[in-house]
């Protein structure tokens, strides 16, 4: 299908049903993963059962063409669900989301011919990380993998990492040659050497070694940087399956992932908060439960007030980003590397004001008991303090610059 000629049908009320269908079968799931939470942050990743109740919802397939088993839902019912499992744990979601999402730039970059061998009948998930790290020598039949690939969210259960490499030779610029690949799980091996950071400790986020693994021809797009999706028009995803969400930019959607995650961590602590509303009292008199006191009343309100603008901002985003794939895919306009920084820093300043509005409003109220180890409010803030010093919300004051030249006009570079 070209660009010329396709169209995305809005959703049928039998597809709508599904997507809510998902977003209750997490929301339904979020007491058990709050009373297995602490266990989680233990073994660095969420149980077997957590994952064959999670394959079962369908929660792995929601960004998977339906042409390949999956459901092929939209990304803000698939970022919906992630806001409804970080609202339990944000470990949990960290560690599904950034495996599970990846669905959606397999079909970006990689030729049709492999996708039904790829997603496996909507088998499929992949963590992914953008440093090449790992070098790529020709052999014979495809290519031989060497190093180490550090902060693999999702690995424990992926099927697949997406990952860049080195390529032997130069770019016309002199820098290395870059490419982008997909590794069976078969070729890699998960390290042990998770769990000792401040917080996300249950997020699944260990290295893997590739050492000599061969990967076969088919796997490996050559002279591609995932930094640099330049598609216009179609990708070898929309035009196999007529759906534009196959044809997006990536570096709005990383800063995504990260905000739907931290949203929902936002709405776990304003709930726990809640929670000791209602069963502690004030420490000055009068003694009254928090509950009826004025001031957590208002400190509760402004929390609350900051995570919805913080959820409609982001909601907001995710719809412009699908909006500028269709406009992509149609001809209508290009999906530019300006857009794609504009929409990545809402993204990032989603992540800024969850963390505000749990560190001013919240943390700083609730009291000292509630920090105490053990503590689910102690475990949020561990958590969502991980969160706010990941290296993309560190992206936010550098990207500044290249938003207002993407704004003014002003030449980026290379796209």
């Amino acid at each position: 299908m070209n660009a010329t000629t396709t169209v995305v049908a809005a959703p049928d009320q039998a597809q709508l049903d599904v997507e809510q269908q998902l977003i209750q079968a997490a929301r339904d799931l979020h007491d058990e993963i709050v009373a297995q939470a602490p266990s989680i942050e233990t073994r660095t990743f969420y149980t077997e059962e957590l994952h064959a109740k999670f394959d079962e919802a369908g929660f792995y397939r929601m960004l998977i063409p339906r042409a390949h088993g999956g459901l092929e839902v939209s990304p803000a019912t698939f970022y919906r669900v992630v806001v409804e499992l970080a609202r339990a744990d944000m470990s949990t979601a960290w560690c599904f989301c950034l495996s599970a999402n990846h669905a959606l730039m397999f079909a970006n970059w990689f030729p049709a011919e492999i996708h039904a061998e790829v997603y496996n009948g909507g088998d499929f998930r992949a963590a992914s990380m953008y440093a090449p790290t790992v070098t790529a020598t020709p052999v014979e039949g495809g290519w031989r993998l060497d190093g180490t690939v550090n902060y693999c969210s999702g690995i424990p259960y992926s099927t697949y990492f997406i990952g860049q490499c080195i390529l032997p030779g130069e770019r016309p610029t002199g820098d290395p040659r870059v490419g982008v690949y997909v590794a069976p799980r078969d070729l890699f091996t998960r390290l042990d050497d998770w769990g000792n950071t401040l917080g996300l400790n249950g997020s699944g986020s260990h290295s893997i070694r590739f050492d000599s693994a061969v990967l076969p021809d088919r796997f490996l797009v050559e002279d591609a940087d995932l930094v640099e999706y330049a598609f216009d028009g179609d990708s070898p995803g929309s035009a196999a399956y007529g759906n534009p969400m196959y044809s997006g930019r990536h570096m709005s959607s990383f800063a995504f992932g990260i905000a739907a995650i931290m949203v929902g961590a936002g709405y776990g602590a304003l709930d726990e908060y809640e929670r000791l509303m209602r069963e502690r009292k004030t420490t000055l008199p009068p003694f009254v439960l928090r509950l009826e006191d004025p001031d957590f009343q208002r400190w509760y309100g402004s929390a609350l007030v900051k995570l919805e603008v913080a959820k409609g901002a982001f909601f907001s985003a995710v719809d412009q980003w699908l909006e500028a794939t269709r406009k992509n895919v149609s001809g209508e306009a290009p999906f530019t590397p300006a857009y794609d920084n504009l929409l990545g820093g809402i993204g990032r300043e989603v992540i800024v004001q969850v963390w505000e509005a749990f560190d001013r409003e919240l943390y700083r109220t609730v009291g000292s008991s509630a920090s105490k180890k053990g503590q689910r409010f102690e475990q949020i803030f561990r958590d969502l303090a991980q969160g706010i010093g990941h290296r993309n919300p560190q992206l936010k004051e550098p990207s500044y610059r290249m938003i207002a030249m993407g704004a003014l006009g002003i030449p980026l570079g290379p796209a």
